[in-house]
């Protein structure tokens, strides 16, 4: 068989994970009794035995951490760590001969829930396009991907990376795409629905448009104080004779002039809009 591994097996921090051998070295094993589990270290010169297994009886080096099955020879990792990612041996004692299995153990912490980041959103002709980034806060050799289970939006969501560019009308609620934060030994899911970039859209558009009820009753004033003439003792001048004859006839401002304006308050853009009215007329003379 040589040497080299034969098998790579990958375990999950945490969890457990069973090494198992081919059935010809458990014929071996049944049929000469003797044979031992080892594993590499840090040092390439030392290596850790792990069992050791001799006519039926075994000697378990790692109790409590390591379990070993004797109805098929296999060794049991029972909380996977980071330092089991080594080379493991099982070697099977034939006469003055050796029969060795490799199996290379590759450890991953599995992938947490990812989560969606809205980076930047823009609005244009009655269209929303938006960028989404993907993450996930832990896992080891974590990759990302796109998509939908709906058919009419699967080419619109599907995509690989974390990053997804996406363009749709604003009128089409049904839009939903899905991240999926996967690794070699988990995987996990997240949706994102477009009604999230409306309400974002809609909350952007309402703080540019209002206008505080204040301004348009200052507004309104300003404009009742320039069309009516000052009254009172000291304020009263009388018309010049030019201005007497430039006035223009009365009867062209006798008309009652309206204000309105609809607004709505910044902090409380859930609420109806607000219409005020100012109502003018000029005296008579």
């Amino acid at each position: 068989m040589g040497h080299g591994a034969r098998e790579t097996v990958l375990g999950t921090m945490g969890k457990a994970t069973r090494l198992r051998i081919p059935p010809e070295l458990q014929d071996l094993t049944l049929r000469f009794g003797e044979a031992v589990w080892k594993r590499d270290t840090e040092d390439p010169q030392r290596k850790l035995v792990l069992l050791k297994y001799l006519d039926g009886n075994y000697t378990n080096y790692m109790q409590g951490r390591t379990r070993f099955h004797k109805s098929d020879f296999s060794l049991e990792i029972l909380n996977t760590s980071r330092e089991d990612r080594q080379l493991h041996e099982y070697i099977v004692s034939k006469g003055p001969e050796e029969k060795v299995w490799q199996i290379q153990l590759e450890v991953y912490e599995p992938v947490s829930d990812p989560s969606i980041q809205i980076l930047g959103w823009a609005l244009a002709n009655g269209s929303c396009t938006i960028t989404l980034n993907c993450t996930a806060e832990r896992g080891d050799n974590v990759s990302y991907s796109w998509g939908s289970q709906d058919t009419h939006t699967s080419r619109l969501c599907s995509r690989n990376g974390s990053l997804l560019h996406l363009s749709y009308p604003l009128q089409n609620t049904s839009v939903a795409c899905a991240c999926m934060a996967s690794n070699p030994v988990s995987s996990r899911v997240v949706a994102f629905n477009s009604s999230e970039c409306s309400y974002e859209q809609e909350e952007h558009l309402v703080l540019m448009v209002v206008v505080p009820t204040t301004a348009v009753m200052i507004l309104a004033g300003v404009f009742v104080a320039t069309h009516l003439p000052m009254s009172g003792g000291d304020f009263s001048y009388p018309p010049a004779a030019s201005q007497e004859q430039e006035r223009p006839p009365l009867a062209e401002d006798s008309e009652v002039h309206t204000i309105y304006s609809q607004v709505q308050r910044v902090e409380s853009p859930e609420k109806e809009p607000t219409t005020v009215y100012a109502s003018v007329m000029m005296p008579m003379a």
